[in-house]
């Protein structure tokens, strides 16, 4: 979906005229519906303006993969699957359940983990081996219709299931690898509304199921057993003592919230710490962390009831923490969303700090402790040109990947880099975990305050964001285009024009006949020249639709 068939989603669903939407961000009429057309792309800060107004994170509004329903929630298309799968995408399974997520679909998960981890076609020789998943969940209603479909699934395949109830992402990836699981399974949508959820595996080594396994539970979903290699007599039901056991696993949970505490090597007795945890899985979580550092905590979003996680709070709504931190004169706040794998701070002042601020501050930590492997931070293309200005100016490299916290973990795993994340609030500490982790993130953050003795906005000061301008270009083949030397030459020139003053980027639409120009650059009247040179270029080209 197109920003601009997402703005006509956002602004009808809430009743808002193409004049009226003009009038609060000060622009033409004729803006709004050459956006809305797709012939122009808003700048960045109305894009900003608009994420406020719509309550949708600007991330959401820049995938491809983000679809805006008809009651103007931002949901991700489960179509776009990675790596040509059919239900799992960059996040797990995706869906409305009992829509495109069903019971039965979740059962099946469960039937093929509990036979596959006990088969050789895992690589599992030992007869008679019983495999052990563990499974938490957030706080949306459906959660619980799928933990238990899921679990009857595995126990069904005669292996054991071990119940850390409402728990964090993050936490089952640690549990997952330190208690030695077979796998993990994390059932959240995470920031998306309460009526959407979804099915995360999770592998022994505490990171995201890879395209090949999940690939094989698709086609056991989808009764394509010739694909996986099998015959239905290969995954027969466990009969008596065979059956598996299900077992409540609370002390997981409580063993990595004693992890987190370990982390830390001060006591924040004198901190005054707001915690807004989205209504989701760190409700029960952050304020005894904190609490047990020695914080004095405020909270907002932990009061769950199934159906207001993420509504109107978490870090994709990052408003309600900025009130609470400038009317009760916090030190700091903190952000997670549904199922607290992002954090988002908020300074002293009440101003946000994003993933890209954070791993500025993270990494410059890291270096000044001497710990900063090869010297570099990963990021994915959406941040901003200013964080990576800034940490050239610290002596760090910084090294992109395509959107998604999926990509930055593997280009960290491959290269051993130590800290990379995404401008949304995925951070990930690889000497930590093997996932993005909000409630580990706000504490490393705390640890710098209190190392540096000085507060979110001096630590966060030496980061300027570049305004940012984009522009969709509909083309006859985006293929054609990104292959065309003569436009790659102009990128070129660009690019040596720019220099470290900013960047600009040609990237295909995922679902569109559209080709992005993106450019960053010190002034705005510098991101419509290098975007006109480019736009002018494809069309030179004759790859324009008319």
């Amino acid at each position: 979906m197109t920003i601009g068939e997402k703005l006509i989603h956002l602004r009808t669903s809430a009743h808002v005229s193409q004049e009226q939407l003009a009038q609060n961000l000060d622009v033409s009429r004729q803006s709004v519906s050459k956006w809305e057309m797709d012939q122009a792309v808003p700048q960045i800060e109305k894009l900003l303006a608009i994420s406020d107004m719509f309550c949708i994170s600007l991330d959401d509004l820049l995938r491809d993969d983000i679809v805006i329903h008809r009651n103007g929630e931002a949901r991700q298309d489960i179509s776009g699957a990675t790596g040509g799968n059919k239900y799992f995408g960059t996040d797990g399974f995706r869906g409305e359940p009992n829509k495109s997520l069903t019971p039965d679909q979740a059962y099946k998960v469960g039937r093929f983990l509990g036979w596959y981890y006990a088969s050789p076609l895992y690589g599992c020789h030992t007869h008679g081996y019983r495999p052990r998943i563990v499974i938490g969940k957030d706080t949306r209603r459906s959660s619980y219709m799928l933990e238990y479909a899921i679990a009857a699934g595995i126990a069904a395949s005669g292996s054991d299931v071990y119940m850390l109830h409402v728990t964090t992402t993050p936490s089952v990836s640690y549990i997952t690898r330190t208690d030695e699981f077979d796998c993990g399974v994390m059932i959240t949508a995470s920031h998306n509304p309460f009526y959407d959820n979804g099915i995360k595996i999770i592998n022994q080594y505490g990171e995201k199921l890879d395209d090949t396994t999940a690939s094989l539970v698709e086609a056991y979903i989808d009764g394509d057993l010739k694909k996986i290699g099998i015959t239905q007599d290969d995954l027969p039901f466990a009969h008596r003592e065979k059956i598996g056991c299900i077992v409540d696993y609370y002390a997981g949970r409580n063993r990595y919230m004693g992890y987190l505490i370990s982390v830390a090597s001060h006591s924040y007795k004198d901190l005054r710490i707001g915690l807004d945890c989205a209504n989701g899985a760190s409700w029960s979580i952050a304020k005894s962390v904190f609490d047990a550092l020695g914080a004095k905590t405020y909270m907002i979003g932990n009061e769950p009831n199934g159906t207001n996680v993420n509504d109107g709070c978490g870090s994709t709504h990052i408003e309600a923490l900025q009130t609470l931190v400038r009317e009760k004169h916090l030190d700091v706040g903190y952000a997670f969303d549904g199922d607290a794998d992002r954090c988002i701070a908020v300074n002293e002042n009440g101003e946000v700090v994003d993933g890209d601020k954070i791993i500025y501050i993270l990494a410059n930590r890291l270096k000044d402790k001497a710990i900063l492997d090869k010297n570099t931070a990963v990021t994915t293309i959406l941040s901003n040109s200013g964080l990576k200005k800034a940490l050239k100016e610290v002596g760090i490299v910084n090294v992109q990947t395509d959107v998604g916290d999926r990509y930055v973990y593997e280009c960290m795993e491959n290269n051993g880099y130590r800290i990379g994340g995404e401008q949304s609030g995925h951070i990930i500490l690889r000497k930590y975990a093997t996932t993005g982790d909000g409630i580990l993130t706000a504490i490393m953050l705390t640890e710098e305050m209190r190392d540096r003795k000085k507060g979110l906005s001096e630590l966060s000061a030496p980061v300027h964001l570049f305004p940012q301008k984009m522009r969709n270009v509909r083309v006859t083949s985006k293929d054609a285009v990104i292959a065309d030397s003569a436009i790659q030459s102009k990128l070129t020139e660009c690019l040596a024009e720019i220099g470290e003053n900013g960047r600009v980027l040609l990237r295909r639409s995922g679902t569109e006949p559209v080709v992005r120009i993106m450019a960053e650059c010190e002034t705005e009247e510098l991101c419509d020249k290098y975007i006109e040179i480019l736009s002018s270029a494809i069309k030179k080209g004759g790859y324009c639709c008319e």
